[in-house]
């Protein structure tokens, strides 16, 4: 029966894969609808095949699902945006601001209102699946046979475990502690059994969006980290899935960096991280992951080129005046096993 179900999924997938093959992606998180945002416009200069909002899309931070949805509205009347809808597929995952609560997480009292009140805006079809299980995770699929890309886009709010607060005295340092219980959950357990059945999946490239950082050294800020063992369980998983070509972005921190770890069995894990897009900070709480002198401060997003023929991707994160502050070329070979 498990055969049978495995083979109807892979079946599913493939007759679901978009037929354009994507080959450059744009990504970005944490725009104020309050902010010019002036930078649409270089974005939609790169011409990429998709943009993907990795979260704080808006500031909401609010019960009201009025005023929610009227901080929507300011993100949808941008000039730069509307240009984008116009040439680009759209799609996207929410962080603590847009879900409504600042480091927010399964307590949120509003979570399903707030959740058509994102799937509204974004368009979401009647038809999918977004509409009808808990959270806001999904998959796309996109391309042809040698070069089908999967897009993954976890929900890391609706299920996760609140943080425990304590207070730091050390410059830019978070507030929070790590959680070692293996009662502690970031995707809970509907979305991790979802999530292996994704990995499965045929697929020539994955892209897995989280809208906090998968790969950063612990500093007190929320990222996957805090919850050690819900990371380690993800690394786990793209390796008893045997999930090749499996790479991170993520958003939340309002400055851009470039992570990387190699795994014991050599398989290395990316994990490029583009905020903000309307503004950046002051300082970064430090990351031994970060690939050396790839970090950003100021406003930015990030682009993801796909290079089938030679089989590389570069990831990059365009300025302002799209000028590249960060750029690496990945070898597909060195995210294989």
């Amino acid at each position: 029966m498990r055969k049978l179900f495995t083979a109807i999924v892979i079946l599913f997938a493939l007759l679901s894969v978009h037929a354009q093959v994507v080959s450059k992606i744009a990504f970005g998180s944490c725009i104020s609808q309050n902010k010019p945002q002036d930078i649409w416009y270089k974005v939609v200069e790169q011409q990429p095949d998709l943009f993907v909002f990795c979260g704080d899309n808006i500031y909401g931070d609010t019960e009201d699902m009025n005023v929610l949805q009227q901080k929507y509205d300011l993100l949808g009347s941008k000039p730069g945006y509307v240009e984008l809808k116009k040439k680009t597929k759209v799609i996207a995952t929410w962080d603590d601001h847009d879900y409504g609560k600042n480091d927010g997480g399964k307590e949120y009292k509003m979570k399903e209102e707030s959740k058509k009140v994102f799937l509204k805006f974004f368009e979401e079809p009647d038809t999918s699946s977004r509409w009808k299980h808990k959270g806001i995770y999904h998959s796309y699929f996109f391309g042809e046979k040698g070069k089908t890309l999967q897009v993954i886009v976890l929900d890391t709010r609706t299920f996760r475990d609140k943080l425990v607060r304590v207070r730091l005295d050390l410059d830019c340092k978070g507030p929070y502690i790590k959680l070692n219980s293996k009662h502690k959950t970031f995707l809970g357990d509907e979305q991790w059994s979802w999530l292996e059945d994704e990995l499965k999946k045929p697929a020539d490239l994955r892209l897995i969006v989280s809208s906090t950082q998968f790969l950063v050294d612990f500093n007190g800020w929320e990222a996957w980290v805090n919850m050690p063992r819900e990371r380690e369980r993800m690394m786990q998983l793209i390796e008893k899935t045997k999930a090749s070509r499996v790479f991170f972005v993520s958003g939340d921190v309002h400055y851009s960096e470039l992570s990387r770890l190699k795994r014991e069995n050599g398989y290395a894990i990316y994990d490029l991280t583009s905020s903000g897009m309307t503004h950046g900070h002051s300082c970064d709480g430090g990351n031994k992951y970060r690939v050396k002198d790839q970090l950003y401060m100021k406003p930015n997003y990030g682009l993801i080129s796909i290079d089938w023929l030679n089989k590389n991707i570069h990831l990059e994160i365009k300025d302002e005046q799209n000028n590249t502050p960060i750029h690496q070329v990945v070898p597909f070979s060195e995210i294989s096993f």
